[in-house]
């Protein structure tokens, strides 16, 4: 059983939060938040739309790591290094410690290898999936409450260099969190079908190959 999450939703521009609101309507403990990285108040972990390489010199990266230092891309770095031979695949995801206690871990999950579009993909569930998994696993390893994540920060994943429409984002994300809040009790074709036509279709038609 998934543990409960507050999760938050952020970007700078209407639309975007606009597409979230309408899409993340029915689940429960979501806020959408019109505001920037910089503006967001404490949390306990914000998620990365990143590349397999730890390379934070951009976009929302970039943010973070101008807010907590470029030492934590090292970290990252190492990590991937460490872990995954210098390529995190996609649809992996890792928590890293910040050392602020206001804002104390991020999630380094990449959307795409290398800065590009993923249009037409699967890539922004697989990311969000990874994440919310990264945080599941993440608590139920801790033994004290105070270390476990309790309010989780996505931007939209693949809105910017992947060039992922804002709908489809927004799709695609509320997706993978439904799996979370709902996971399968056994393990069969019909569950798989069930899952799969909702990543891949909108309505009946195919939105990603």
């Amino acid at each position: 059983m998934s543990l409960p999450l507050d999760l938050w939703l952020i970007h700078p521009e209407a639309e975007m939060c606009d597409a979230f609101r309408d899409r993340f309507q029915e689940l429960p403990h979501v806020s959408v938040m019109e505001c920037r990285f910089e503006d967001l108040p404490p949390h306990d972990c914000f998620v990365t739309a990143a590349n397999s390489f730890g390379i934070m010199n951009a976009g929302i990266d970039a943010a973070v790591v101008n807010f907590h230092g470029y030492d934590l891309m090292k970290r990252i770095q190492h990590r991937i290094l460490d872990l995954y031979l210098g390529e995190q695949p996609l649809g992996t995801s890792f928590i890293e410690p910040t050392g602020n206690p206001d804002y104390p871990y991020v999630a380094h999950s990449p959307t795409m290898r290398v800065p590009g579009s993923i249009s037409g993909t699967d890539k922004v569930y697989a990311a969000t999936w990874a994440s919310l998994l990264a945080v599941y696993q993440h608590n139920i390893s801790q033994e004290d409450e105070a270390t476990k994540i309790k309010t989780v920060a996505f931007p939209a994943m693949g809105a910017g260099f992947g060039c992922v429409p804002y709908r489809e984002v927004a799709r695609q994300m509320a997706v993978a969190y439904q799996h979370y809040l709902d996971p399968p009790h056994r393990m069969d074709w019909q569950a798989v079908i069930r899952r799969q036509q909702a990543i891949a279709y909108d309505e009946g038609q195919q939105v990603v190959r």
